[in-house]
């Protein structure tokens, strides 16, 4: 390329600033080493014709064969694919290929060593920081690559207000192309900058420019630039131009020259629409091994987004998993520290004085009385622990069991351990639907009260009696699978089927608890401790409950209230039947399942019979419990629960002067002799 080399873009325009050496219509050329290695400034309101004078010099170089890159901000410059085999590159689907950031070294490449002329068409991104990564990375390979080749290239950039403002707000892009205009020239890489607001152009970039191109201006910020820089009697002037005319001041003549710019030769897809017809010319293709370059930058990174994409589901599982194993982990922290606070308060508890206030220590207990000769207060620590642990597992409806305002109500009054109404507290609880038992049926099972965790073997319980702990705990379920199963069973309506279930029920039970359902028979209701007193056990609350838990989980029973229970095998024919039998059918069926526990002797009688009114048994299997001089079954302990009170001797006692036999008679709140001698030894 000659340095005389020059192009033909404008003819000199007649009027105010026109040059007085030359004549109206005098060619003018603009040198290409200047204008591809320059800095250049294109402005002009819309429609005064400065994209129309930068396609002319564009299609002049390309005419010469020199290659361009122009950074089209509205899509208006692909028009001169008319003519010219050239690169449209941007995000539309009528681009030639849809590039990205990652393509930016390719399209340096293919600009700078393969000569290829590029529109890079930033217009159609939805996304204004793509664009200007893309522009960023572009410019970047631009001017790194021409440090190396030294090849006169120009850079065109339409709207370029957008990217280098005069206020603040300047991002990397802005600065990476003022870098080009003060340093590009000496590598061979030109710029020209196009706006249509010269006032919002940072000024140290016009003021950079080799040659500048004012076409018309009417705002009076616009036209103040011009007088600042051209003169007074231009910014009055620039106001009048015509389209396409335009002061041209250049530094190397050091003229303003007032000129009209050829008209363009390619598709004008910049114009203005009008009300004729728009008709888009045949455009021309690059070949497609230049395109297919591209697109295996495209297709690779395409991949690598898909991988991108499969990796972060990937780590999204990975994280979601991360977040479940820790919400795991957390469930369990809580759940070993409930279940050693609940061990803790069960060894404070065994640790508590015996239930009758004063007596025995649970095995393996040592207390040491304090120094005032009182214990309230070790008391009150333990059983606020045990409250503690015990809070932790309330039901899912949010109230505490009523094991725990038992124990509570206990420790507030007396400082002491629960009484024996309390220790029944969990009975309630299990028919009310409190969840102690669920927590840890080892520890603390519905029918055991809270001192059951003594050794079942201290005391004079029976040699058959089964340690406490292998009972399982009654739940909700236990007792609903009883009552369906005896639907099922009665489903047929026959008597019989009534009666060999609920027969099936006893027979099923241990001798013991055959003989606490007899008592509870007799007395109507009752409580566990003194039931299991009254058929031949021990007075260990331990030993009681155990043995009464087959009797409710069968539903034989049922709960009354204050940790007492009642005689429900009436009431189980009567809900059979729907209450649709009489009193006397119901009675009949009764005294029908009775045959298998109750004495022959006693089944003339009804249930609630004073024991005097009972004809003594015959012989043996007509009381299979044994004999008692009172007509109750007689069993292991009876010796053992007196403790030293008075035994009625056979029958009767001299009561007075009258000579009346009066036996042993049932005290006034409804309990039996044997369970109030229990009750007395207690007090005790």
């Amino acid at each position: 390329m000659s340095e005389e080399e020059a192009i033909h873009v404008a003819d000199v325009s007649e009027g105010i600033g026109g040059d007085a050496t030359a004549e109206p219509g005098t060619p003018v050329e603009l040198p290409v080493v200047d204008v591809l290695t320059g800095r250049s400034f294109i402005t002009g309101k819309s429609g005064s014709g400065k994209s129309n004078t930068a396609s002319v010099v564009i299609e002049n170089l390309l005419d010469n064969g020199f290659p361009v890159m122009i950074v089209d901000t509205d899509g208006e410059y692909y028009g001169l694919k008319e003519e010219y085999e050239i690169l449209h590159a941007g995000a539309d689907d009528e681009c030639d290929i849809v590039v990205s950031p990652e393509h930016a070294e390719k399209l340096a490449n293919l600009a700078l060593e393969q000569n290829v002329p590029i529109i890079l068409d930033v217009s159609g991104y939805l996304e204004e920081e793509t664009a200007n990564e893309l522009l960023l990375e572009v410019v970047k390979q631009l001017f790194a690559k021409e440090k190396r080749l030294k090849k006169p290239f120009l850079l065109v950039v339409e709207e370029c207000h957008e990217y280098i403002p005069e206020g603040g707000g300047m991002d990397e892009t802005g600065k990476m192309l003022i870098k080009v205009g003060k340093r590009g020239r000496k590598h061979g890489l030109g710029i020209v900058g196009i706006s249509q607001r010269p006032a919002d152009v940072k000024k140290d970039f016009i003021t950079q420019c080799d040659w500048l191109c004012w076409h018309r201006l009417t705002w009076d910020n616009d036209t103040k630039v011009v007088g600042r820089i051209l003169g007074s009697k231009y910014a009055s002037a620039v106001e009048d131009l015509g389209d396409g005319e335009a002061f041209l001041m250049s530094d190397w003549d050091e003229t303003i020259r007032r000129i009209q710019f050829h008209r363009k030769e390619t598709f004008d897809a910049g114009a203005t629409p009008g009300l004729e017809d728009f008709e888009r010319p045949e455009l021309k293709s690059v070949s497609s091994d230049l395109v297919g370059e591209l697109q295996s930058i495209s297709d690779e990174q395409e991949r690598r987004e898909s991988e991108l994409a499969d990796l972060r589901q990937e780590l999204d599982k990975k994280d979601q998993r991360i977040q479940e194993l820790e919400h795991e982990l957390e469930e369990a922290r809580d759940l070993s520290n409930m279940a050693d606070q609940f061990a803790q308060a069960l060894l404070g508890k065994a640790e508590a004085p015996y239930r009758s206030g004063g007596g025995r220590p649970a095995m393996g207990a040592e207390r040491t009385p304090p120094a005032d000769g009182g214990d309230e207060g070790a008391d009150q620590s333990v059983l606020k622990s045990y409250d503690e642990a015990v809070a932790a597992t309330e039901g899912d409806d949010g109230t505490a069991s009523a094991d725990d305002e038992a124990a509570t109500a206990g420790d507030a009054e007396t400082g002491t351990a629960p009484t024996d109404e309390a220790a029944t507290a969990s009975e309630t609880a299990e028919d009310t639907g409190g969840a102690r038992a669920d927590l840890d049926p080892g520890a603390n099972e519905g029918d055991v009260p809270p001192e059951a965790g003594a050794d079942p073997e201290v005391g004079d319980a029976p040699d058959d009696a089964p340690p406490v702990d292998d009972v399982d705990p009654v739940t909700r379920d236990d007792v609903a699978e009883s009552a369906l199963r005896f639907d099922d069973a009665i489903e047929l309506g026959t008597r019989e089927a009534v009666i060999e279930e609920l027969r099936s029920r006893i027979e099923a039970l241990p001798e013991l608890s055959r003989g606490m359902l007899r008592h509870y028979r007799r007395e109507g209701a009752s409580d566990p401790v003194a039931a299991h007193i009254d058929a031949g056990g021990d007075g260990d609350s331990g030993h009681a409950y155990s043995r009464h838990r087959p009797i409710r989980r069968s539903g034989l029973i049922r709960h009354a209230g204050r940790g007492h229970y009642a005689y429900a095998v009436p009431d189980l024919v009567r809900e059979a039947y729907a209450d649709r039998l009489d009193d006397a059918q119901i009675d009949e069926i009764v005294r029908a399942v009775e045959t298998v526990f109750v004495p022959p002797a006693e089944l003339s009688y009804p249930p609630d019979a004073d024991p005097s009114a009972v004809t003594e048994p015959t012989s043996e299997a007509a009381a299979p419990f044994g004999s008692r001089d009172d007509g109750r079954p007689r069993a292991e302990g009876d010796d053992a629960i007196a403790d030293g009170d008075a035994v009625l001797d056979e029958g009767a006692v001299d009561s007075g002067d009258d000579g009346s036999d009066e036996t042993e008679a049932r005290t006034d709140d409804g309990l039996s002799d044997a369970a109030r001698r229990f009750a007395e030894r207690s007090d005790r």
